[in-house]
């Protein structure tokens, strides 16, 4: 069919203009960016942050153990194993000497870890079974602020002997604090022994032998 010029040139524009339409590229719109204040992001670390052990319980100098004899521990039995040590201590001890310990007294336990030279806790911890403690108290001449307690200590060979350790506090009272919680665990031990039927029902604390004095004037 025959078209005038101006027709055949609208037409042959009009299929041009479809057939870039389908060839061109067309990009899809960006993401929507938002930008967030410094205050409102939160930085987190890749690496995982290691829990610091803390322990509780009470700073003290530990003046080591001395054997002592003896199954009847009343009052005063830890006065001459007390002075031992405190010489022994005295003698290498300069004028202000820190912490070397820290003592954890538990129902069932007694803890006593080992600080290095920064007053950090180490690896290194004496356990004491509350069971086999036979004595404690805090009430000393030499000094007022020592706390001792006579352990039971049970050898390779299953023999067993007893020693008398020794911790000097800061203050009397601390000393007075260690020796009544060392009582209240106690107790625990012992009702917790007689309810599982290791003790005796008929049994009491006095006739275990385990004497705990603690002054409180």
């Amino acid at each position: 069919m025959w078209q005038p010029a101006t027709e055949r040139l609208q037409h042959f524009q009009t299929m041009l203009k479809t057939k870039l339409n389908v060839l061109t590229l067309r990009k899809e719109p960006l993401p929507t960016v938002i930008f967030h204040e410094p205050e409102a992001i939160e930085l987190c670390t890749t690496t995982p942050l290691m829990k610091t052990r803390t322990h509780t319980g009470c700073k003290v100098t530990y003046l080591g153990k001395v054997s002592t004899t003896g199954m009847q521990f009343l009052s005063g039995c830890t006065e001459k194993p007390v002075i031992e040590l405190w010489k022994k201590h005295t003698l290498t001890r300069e004028d202000v000497y820190p912490a070397n310990a820290l003592l954890e007294i538990r129902p069932f336990q007694v803890w006593l870890h080992h600080l290095d030279l920064k007053g950090e806790a180490t690896v290194h911890m004496d356990t004491f079974q509350v069971a086999r403690i036979a004595y404690c108290t805090a009430d000393h001449n030499i000094s007022p602020n020592i706390f001792a307690w006579v352990y039971r200590e049970i050898n390779d060979d299953l023999s067993y002997q007893m020693d008398c350790h020794a911790v000097e506090c800061e203050s009397k009272l601390e000393a007075k604090k260690l020796a009544h919680a060392m009582m209240e665990a106690f107790k625990k031990t012992f009702h917790s022994m007689k309810s599982d039927g290791r003790i005796h029902r008929n049994s009491s604390s006095e006739e275990m032998s385990h004497e705990f004095e603690s002054d409180d004037g």
